[in-house]
């Protein structure tokens, strides 16, 4: 995989609006679609964070953020680069579930993952976990009909397998003199070079929040998840902007400059 297809790359934007995980709560997305809509301009980046799956209604979110994709991109000076989503733990975890055939404990990895949040996305493509469950004790060739039904559920909902295939890990600023932004999900491991991160990005969440000295030449470092939920954090050099939507909190969405300043918060 190249770097292109791991990273988006922002630019050098006029204003690069970050969109927290939403896990699936359509009411709180539409409304900070409606006040990004009246914000953004021409010049401004639109970055989603991850984590659209894994609660609420996950196939109305994606329908959601496709169509709020092609309201903007209607507008003058727009281009399809504009927008970047990064790929997030449920929608790591939903590639997997689709794989299930290939796991080499297929019972024991898909309890996991239904445990974190794969049986709201499971339900959201008209899946059932029991059937998932029966199929892991009967074989390969029942797992496998499984999960080409769940595709094929997919591919019945326009635009839903290529928003899954575009998803990225993380986004980047360009290079500056005060040095370039990074947004990544909800972790890093600062011991890795950025294009030895891995899985870092999903599963080091913890090394996130021991990010206080400057990682490689990046001025300032954002996340949009944070799963042991301390809430928002936006002192310092790594900025979570995760308030705990899905589990209560608000949906976060910040307006930050290409010098890291946080400029205007919507809160949903």
């Amino acid at each position: 995989m190249s770097d292109e297809s791991k990273f988006g790359y922002l630019g050098r934007p006029r204003r690069i609006w970050a969109v927290a995980a939403c896990h699936g709560e359509i009411e709180r997305l539409d409304i900070v679609h409606a006040a990004v809509a009246e914000r953004f301009a021409v010049g401004d980046r639109l970055l989603y964070l991850g984590n659209y799956l894994g609660g609420g209604y996950p196939s109305e979110t994606i329908d959601r953020l496709l169509a709020f994709r092609t309201y903007l991109l209607a507008a003058p000076g727009m281009i399809a680069n504009d927008l970047i989503y990064l790929r997030g733990i449920q929608e790591e975890i939903w590639s997997k579930l689709l794989q299930i055939q290939f796991a080499p404990n297929p019972h024991e990895v898909l309890l996991w993952m239904l445990e974190r949040g794969a049986e709201a996305t499971l339900r959201g493509y008209g899946g059932e976990s029991r059937i998932g469950l029966a199929a892991t004790r009967e074989g390969a060739i029942a797992m496998t009909r499984w999960t080409n039904g769940l595709r094929e559920t997919m591919r019945q909902r326009p635009g839903h397998n290529k928003f899954m295939s575009v998803l990225r890990r993380a986004a980047l600023t360009e290079e500056t003199e005060e040095g370039p932004l990074l947004f990544v999900h909800a972790g890093i491991d600062p011991a890795r070079e950025l294009s030895a991160q891995g899985d870092s990005f999903w599963w080091e969440s913890g090394g996130f929040d021991k990010t206080t000295t400057q990682f490689e030449n990046f001025k300032r470092l954002f996340r949009g998840c944070d799963p042991a939920g301390d809430g928002l954090k936006l002192e310092g050099y790594a900025v979570t902007l995760d308030a705990g939507c899905g589990s209560g909190g608000p949906l976060i969405a910040a307006a930050i400059m290409p010098d890291g300043r946080i400029v205007d918060i919507i809160k949903a």
